[in-house]
């Protein structure tokens, strides 16, 4: 337990106490701690300052009752005093040394009272790392309790004279003088952080947290699984069918298939439950129901679609039941001879003026819209007992019109179908399916649940269980007590036997043989109201309607709203983004009731339901297929963060699930299948298109990495094939937006079709390249995808050029996606720099070779950095191949010099289109085919298609024509186009004497001259200076010196208005060409020149015209 810099004195409790106080309690403990003795100046201000901080802080006081006002220095660097903020279970905090203290017993601990399981308690809280605890892994202030920041590692792990500087920490840490302690950090709510997320997690936008979850939480409603969930489901679920259709169904399709319709309908809907289970229990759930659970498991492309799909269905469905409510009311009153107009018109009076007043109890709030359900629950689990008692209750008036009673001749004769009018088992499923829907009322509200987590999976099951029961119930007793038949005319009553009796009335001596010829209006398969005549107290059963009808209105009314600013507050659509702003305690989303309520008051006045009907059940379903489909994605992705709580669920039967739901969606209605279909797709293609900046870690990213590795796994296994030759380029850029024009270019010719990789040297001090890199790391990663660049960025901290440049050759890319071809900027001010830098810079050529990549060089005339121009101090980094002017970017920005407008011209050019002109190939070694390969893709690409390709080789003057057949020849077998072919017979020719002139000016500052020195003195500075040019050296090369020149002279006869040359780059031997030298030449090659390509690959062939 020593603590010091240089120091080995254990801090015994005379040097260090540390007291904490709960701030909560300050006031009364600041004046305690005052009395405490010899208090370090400064110590009362601190606590008194403590008591005002948030409550349920910690204070950490250091009390050093023995130092009075001895300088802490003297106990090994001892601690400083001053109040601390310090997030802690309430537990006390000793430092280690002051746990082992020998030291004698006139020491007092101020220790919390209830500390006599000090040892158990403490673990983890007399060190600097965190004990685990849920606070570290909360997004955002959330209302559950503040979220914790750990200690960082490099608190834990970095040198102490690295962190004697504390200025860079949070307020709340504090530093000891030799040491620094970090303390868990209170994270501040995040304010405008880059993206509005903390780190790339998952929150609300900033500003927004503050609202959602500072809300005062004595006023938020919660709602348990019970009222939340399997209330909202039943309703919901149960709705006018129960009541109106289900005994026509029956009639139609007999007993035995309506408890098929019922029971396929289960099993859509219970797998779709699973799945949601699965879903919701896999991390917190907020608001917004099946939008979130979608969103948050495919990515907002599939969520977006879904959710605006599922929020105006909800809105519409409005719309369905409260006209479903209309037309019972109408009836009654027309029963009555009450209309008020016609019928139609009622209905849209009626309708009207229900919606009004469901919007009433809605803006009320969700604890008025709760009461308003479980009362209308109530009335609907009555009605359900009126039916079932009444059918034990068989009355005679009732017979004529069809009802006996439980009889088993009735239950055998409707146990089989008798299909009518055009209706088929399919007709009758799609008729009965809406009614199984709404098995998401209990998730649309999850914002609302306590725990969602436990209540979703429940209370969704359970009300699939009960609804199905009472389904089947009711279908299987109504089939067995009433006729399908029934005239409702006393005179069918049998007086006499009739002999040839077939029907079940008929033995029970009723005779509706009649219906066979006209239509009657009693039975199964006339009456929708059969249940209300069977039930024991009819009055009720229209309660029921009515409850039933406008519950599941309710419920559509609720969440609507409450998906779409779920939807809204994400801003994947930015022009709804006014929807998301809620008010009041339970952040109620006002103006998307007003909207729900417009479009639901729209419907009602068309009051066409049979049209909106079956759009409605699609849309319902497309949200089904898709939740079915999220839990088998995220299954396939094999995401670690996929742990779902809840267990009972499969990848494939939830596939089954999905796949099932897109069919019933054209058994039901085939149009309005395709509908929906394409407008998910034109929904999905618009957000992917706009791609809003969330990162959710969808299961669409768990796969698209696994599938990228799978791949990658499968590549590393296949041998490389010419024809799949591929240029996988290393580029030199440094920050990729400094070089943009070398980014371009090498881009032209490897977009699609080879790997690109950025590369930056960052050099200094590690830790502050440490630090860089990861900045840097994401920095121009999003800088390369914004322009749109399928390129990567590697940095890389190296000593040197060289270092770095070896490490990335080596270590760059994964199996066969490897980069095969180094490229770099020409270094344009090599005269200029420390030879040594160009010494490195040549050896990276050297390297390349070794390791046997290609090497390509580029070189602008203008060049190529524009960094200086970026009003950018560029730190000095190890890219700086060509002439870095570090400007002081804080004063007024000057209007640029000729030069420097020629270079940020110059740096664009390839990111326009390059009109109809001429790549120029100089093709004159062969080196494998690169020096063809590129430009031949570089015409691939749009911008490039109009070039059309020459090239140059060289010939001897008597086989011109033969040369350029035999060229013509291979370039028509490797299927390459070319415009045309000059073959140069003068390569050889001596230059001009003013160019030789010019070179050898050039090189004369770098000239060894060791025939003028002496013998030791020439060695020892060949030695020192290994890159200076010898005499013999430049005697040898003359030839090849002087052919650089020449094709210089060349390439500005032929080339000088070229779009690109792309030329073969000359090699020097190691160890035998001095890197002056061959800089000399490269410098004589290139200049004065349109952009040049030095192209030289690996002497392996990359083209091929075998197939």
């Amino acid at each position: 337990g020593s603590v010091g810099s240089g120091h080995r004195v254990p801090l015994g409790p005379s040097q260090s106490r540390f007291q904490v106080d709960l701030v909560a309690e300050g006031a009364g403990r600041a004046a305690a701690a005052a009395d405490q003795p010899q208090k370090p100046a400064g110590q009362g201000a601190a606590a008194a300052k403590g008591s005002e901080e948030a409550k349920g802080r910690f204070r950490v006081n250091f009390v050093d009752p023995s130092a009075g006002d001895e300088s802490p220095a003297e106990h090994g660097g001892g601690l400083e005093g001053g109040g601390v903020n310090f997030q802690n279970g309430g537990d006390t905090v000793l430092s280690e040394g002051s746990l082992h203290s020998g030291g004698g017993g006139h020491h007092h601990y101020y220790y919390d009272t209830h500390t006599n399981t000090y040892y158990l308690r403490t673990f983890g809280h007399n060190t600097m790392d965190a004990v685990p605890r849920i606070d570290h892994y909360r997004h955002t202030a959330a209302e559950l309790g503040e979220k914790l920041i750990r200690p960082s590692l490099a608190e834990l792990h970095d040198e102490l004279d690295k962190v004697r500087d504390c200025g860079h920490l949070h307020s709340s840490t504090w530093c000891f003088r030799a040491l620094m302690v970090p303390v868990l950090r209170v994270a501040p709510l995040p304010s405008s952080s880059h993206d509005g997320y903390a780190n790339g997690e998952d929150g609300t936008p900033p500003g927004e947290a503050d609202a959602t979850y500072a809300a005062d939480s004595k006023g938020i409603v919660k709602f348990g699984w019970i009222k939340g969930v399997l209330v909202r489901c039943l309703l919901n679920i149960w709705g006018v069918m129960l009541f109106i259709r289900l005994s026509w169904i029956v009639g139609q399709a007999g007993i035995a298939l309506s408890v098929l319709v019922i029971a396929m309908a289960t099993v859509v809907t219970t797998i779709t439950g699973l799945s949601t289970s699965a879903i919701a229990t896999n991390g917190f759930v907020r608001g917004g129901g099946a939008y979130y659970l979608i969103s948050r498991s495919l990515g907002p492309e599939f969520g977006g679609a879904i959710g605006l799909i599922f929020a105006f269905a909800n809105a519409v469905a409005v719309a369905m039941y409260v006209v479903g409510f209309a037309e019972t009311v109408v009836e009654l009153l027309q029963e009555n001879g009450a209309l008020m107009l016609d019928q139609m018109n009622d209905i849209r009076i009626i309708g009207a003026i229900t919606v009004l007043v469901l919007l009433g109890i809605s803006v009320a709030g969700m604890e008025w819209e709760a009461k308003a359900q479980i009362v209308l629950l109530v009335i609907l689990l009555f009605a359900v007992g009126d039916f079932i008692i009444g059918t034990f209750i068989p009355l005679d008036s009732k017979k004529v019109k069809g009802f006996f009673g439980y009889k088993a001749e009735i239950f055998t004769e409707n146990f089989g179908p008798d299909f009518r009018a055009d209706e088929t088992f399919f007709s009758v499923f799609a008729i009965f399916f809406p009614a199984a829907t709404g098995i998401l009322a209990g998730a649309n509200i999850s914002g609302d649940l306590a725990d969602p987590q436990s209540a979703i999976p429940k209370g969704t099951l359970l009300a699939i269980l009960i609804t199905t029961i009472v389904y089947m119930g009711i279908a299987v007793s109504v089939g067995a007590c009433v006729v399908r038949d029934a005239t409702g005319n006393i005179n069918s009553t049998i007086i006499t036997e009739l002999t040839n009796c077939t029907t079940a009335a008929c033995k029970l001596n009723f005779d509706f043989s009649s219906c066979q010829k006209t239509k009657c209006h009693y039975g199964l398969l006339n009456n929708f109201q059969v249940m209300s005549m069977v039930s024991g107290f009819a009055p009720l059963i229209s309660a029921g309607i009515f409850s039933a009808t406008l519950s599941s209105a309710l419920a559509s009314l609720v969440s609507a709203p409450k998906i779409f600013q779920a939807l809204c507050k994400d801003n994947i659509y930015p022009g709804l983004l006014m929807f998301a702003k809620g008010y009041g305690k339970n952040n109620e989303p006002l103006r998307g009731y007003i909207l729900t309520f417009l479009i639901a008051l729209g419907f009602i006045l068309i009051a066409e339901l049979n049209v909106i009907a079956p759009i409605i059940s699609n849309f319902f379903l497309a949200s089904y297929a898709l939740i079915n489909f999220s839990v088998f994605h995220a299954s396939l992705a094999k995401s670690p963060g996929w742990r779902p709580a809840f267990k009972y669920y499969n990848m494939w039967v939830s596939l089954i699930g999905a796949i099932l739901c897109c069919i019933v969606m054209f058994v039901i209605n085939w149009w309005a299948a395709l509908l929906t279909y394409v407008i998910v797709l034109g929904l999905y293609i618009y957000v992917t298109y706009k791609k809003p900046d969330v990162n959710w870690g969808s299961s669409t990213q768990a796969l698209t990495y696994l599938s990228a590795l799978q791949h990658t796994v499968r590549l590393a296994g296949v041998e490389d094939h010419v024809k799949n030759f591929r240029p996988q380029c290393l580029v030199m850029t440094g920050a990729p937006n400094s070089r943009p024009a070398l980014v371009h270019l090498v881009h032209a010719f490897t977009k699609n079709v080879g790997l690109m990789i950025c590369v930056h040297f960052l050099k200094g001090p590690r830790r502050q390249a440490m630090k860089e890199l990861s900045t840097d790391l994401a920095r121009y990663q999003r800088w390369l995808i914004k322009n749109k660049m399928k390129a990567f960025y590697a940095p890389v901290h190296a000593e040197d050029l060289r270092d770095g440049g070896q490490y990335l050759m080596q270590a760059a890319g994964l199996g066969r996606m490897r980069p095969n071809t180094l490229v770099v900027g020409f270094k344009k001010d090599w005269k200029q720099a420390d030879m040594r830098d160009v010494e490195t810079y040549i050896n990276l050529f050297h390297d390349a070779f070794d390791i046997q990549y290609g090497v390509v060089v580029i070189r602008l005339k203008e060049g190529l950095d524009i960094s200086h121009l970026q009003g950018q101090v560029l730190r000095k980094t190890f890219t700086n191949y060509l002439f870095l002017n570090l400007l002081d970017s804080k004063g007024p920005r000057a209007p640029l010099n000729l030069a420097d407008q020629r270079l940020l011209d110059a740096s664009s050019q390839f990111q326009k289109k390059q009109g109809k002109n001429t790549i120029d190939v100089w093709w004159l070694f062969d080196d494998g085919g690169l020096t063809l390969l590129i430009p031949y893709l570089l015409t691939t690409k749009k911008k490039w298609k109009d070039c059309k390709i020459r090239v140059f080789i060289g010939g001897k003057i008597n086989r011109i024509d033969h040369d350029r057949r035999a060229m013509a020849t291979l370039l028509s077998k490797f299927r390459i186009d070319f415009s045309d072919i000059m073959v140069l017979g003068d390569i050889n020719t001596k230059p001009k004497k003013e160019n030789i002139a010019a070179f050898e000016e050039m090189v004369e500052p770098f000239r060894l001259h060791e025939d003028d020195k002496e013998q030791d003195i020439a060695d020892k500075m060949k030695d020192d200076e290994p890159w200076r040019i010898t005499d013999n050296e430049l005697e040898l090369y003359k030839t090849k010196s002087y052919r650089q020149i020449r094709l210089n002279e060349l390439l500005k006869e032929h080339s000088s208005t070229a779009n690109v040359i792309v030329m073969s780059l000359p090699v020097a031997r190691k160890g035998a060409v001095s890197s002056a030298l061959y800089m000399a030449w490269l410098e004589a090659l290139s200049k004065d020149l349109p952009p040049v390509l030095l192209v030289r690959g690996n002497h392996q062939s990359v083209l091929t015209f075998y197939s």
